[in-house]
């Protein structure tokens, strides 16, 4: 991606990877990133014709040597402090899709946490309410 990266786009690279980690890239996945981009106030004037490239540019990025640590960085440097907890929470929300969060979907969510300095209880608060969201009744 050319030039710098913006707060859309570091927000939407931890969605891709939170899709992407476990290999594949579900439809409700992909689904769920749609609708919250058109859902969350955050994502307020993104040029959703953008979402392609940006999502490109993040499997280019991560697919490189050393990329995931790479594009935590960036991720970590791009965006503001009080959006973390955010990126954290789409995040999860993405890995909630499919009710199963796959080992490898748990160490991203534990980089993610260590890269951004997050606390523990913040974190567990965000998955718990992923799970009370997603219980089937």
């Amino acid at each position: 991606m050319a030039g710098k990266l913006g707060t859309h786009d570091a927000l939407i690279y931890v969605m891709v990877m939170a899709s992407a980690v476990d290999s594949s890239m579900s439809d409700d996945e992909l689904a769920r990133i749609g609708q919250l981009l058109k859902a969350l106030p955050v994502f307020e004037g993104f040029d959703e014709d953008r979402l392609i490239d940006v999502s490109q540019a993040c499997a280019e990025l991560v697919s490189g040597p050393e990329g995931l640590d790479i594009a935590l960085e960036t991720i970590r440097d791009t965006l503001p402090a009080r959006l973390y907890d955010m990126a954290y929470a789409l995040a999860v929300e993405v890995m909630a899709v499919d009710e199963a969060v796959l080992p490898e979907e748990i160490r991203l969510l534990q980089l993610l946490r260590d890269r951004l300095s997050l606390d523990k209880l913040t974190c567990a608060a965000i998955e718990r309410s992923a799970i009370a969201r997603y219980r089937r009744g």
